[in-house]
């Protein structure tokens, strides 16, 4: 049985060791906070002040009011400009957007007649790109329909989808985005920095200094997975109190300290695997190496980037024995669902289980390196 104190000496050891190293303590502070904040707000879910500019070719109320409809903060003021002017703006850069408005684009409206407008798009700014061409054809589509409509008209089809979104009404991205940052942040630094101290050990030769003194392998792992899984937990509390929720604005809606239960069962697992990772590897590129290949499919495959349903089938068998799997599922069941015990306990039990696996392996491999 390890004996508490020294444990707790131990792990005490590692803390200290780890707040004398710069660069790791660098790396958690960015990783829990301002890489948290560009990873949700990089990629904007919305067009957000595109430019664009129109050649109104028609110069008539119709085509007055598309112009009228591309209001801030989607799209700067439309900047009207002559044919030339107009590629020359997208060759430069200067436009994200042109938008080519006929000549006799009212009368042919009214006449019944199928008007076609001229949208460019410059697709090397991809993200505002691939949302604003949708967004200008539903602006188009819904003037249009007003303008021949007349005041008052209802046009209303036939069959209307009411559609209700659940859990994010607005289907703000960066929600979702900054509570799977914090998750996969949650894996990656509690592998480096389990597996860096060991590696940190060996380097500074203190590993002899372990060996002469009376604990044994049990205990220092012990110590390295309660001392750098308790950095990873508080880190990543602060993180989605002050990043998430106060600075994102991102509603948490179920029990936190059902997902601080949660987080300790998967830093269990993954803080297991950061040692194991230290006993194979013989130096910190090495070890770097070792978790870029193991952080990459745990993060790609578990669910958090793309749902697991469509990814083939034998995949989704192979990574239910990945613990990052179980803890995309109860983190998101419980911090935007509101989920209880009562719907993640299976997630839970199967965090138990590879935490376990892995300990006992890790445990094993730990005390041949050390022998």
């Amino acid at each position: 049985m390890p004996r508490p104190a020294n444990v707790l000496h131990l792990g005490i050891k590692e803390l200290r060791a780890l707040l004398r190293d710069p660069a790791m303590m660098t790396l958690i502070v960015y990783a829990f906070t301002l890489s948290i904040y560009a990873s949700a707000t990089s990629v904007p879910e919305i067009p957000h002040r595109a430019a664009i500019a129109v050649v109104d070719e028609d110069r008539s109320p119709a085509s007055e009011r598309l112009l009228d409809a591309l209001q801030a903060p989607y799209f700067l003021a439309p900047q009207r400009v002559a044919h030339e002017e107009m590629d020359a703006g997208m060759d430069a850069g200067r436009y994200t957007f042109t938008l080519d408005i006929p000549p006799g684009f009212q009368r042919d409206l009214l006449d019944g007649e199928t008007v076609t407008l001229q949208l460019n798009v410059d697709a090397t700014q991809i993200s505002q790109a691939f949302t604003g061409a949708g967004h200008l054809q539903q602006i188009i589509h819904s003037e249009v329909a007003a303008f021949l409509d007349g005041p008052g008209a209802t046009g209303e089809p036939a069959v209307q989808a009411v559609i209700r979104a659940a859990y994010n009404p607005n289907l703000i991205e960066s929600w979702f985005g900054a509570v799977n940052d914090v998750i996969n942040h949650v894996t990656m630094l509690s592998i480096i920095l389990t597996g860096a101290a060991l590696i940190r050990e060996r380097e500074h030769g203190t590993i002899e200094h372990l060996l002469v003194m009376p604990v044994t392998p049990f205990e220092i792992m012990l110590a390295k997975v309660w001392s750098m899984g308790l950095v990873v937990l508080v880190a990543s509390t602060l993180a989605l109190h002050l990043v998430v929720h106060r600075w994102l604005g991102v509603p948490l809606a179920g029990s936190f300290a059902l997902f601080l239960l949660g987080t300790m069962l998967h830093l269990f697992a993954t803080t297991s695997m950061g040692i194991f990772f230290g006993t194979v590897a013989r130096s910190m590129p090495q070890l770097g190496l070792l978790i870029i290949l193991t952080l990459i499919p745990l993060q790609m495959l578990s669910g958090g980037t793309t749902p697991r349903e469509s990814m083939p089938a034998f995949i989704q068998d192979i990574m239910l024995v990945a613990p990052t799997t179980h803890f995309v599922m109860l983190s998101q069941g419980i911090l935007f669902r509101g989920a209880g015990l009562s719907v993640v306990w299976p997630q839970f039990a199967a965090l138990m289980a590879i935490g376990t696996l892995f300990f006992t392996f890790a445990l094993s491999r730990l005390r041949k390196s050390l022998g």
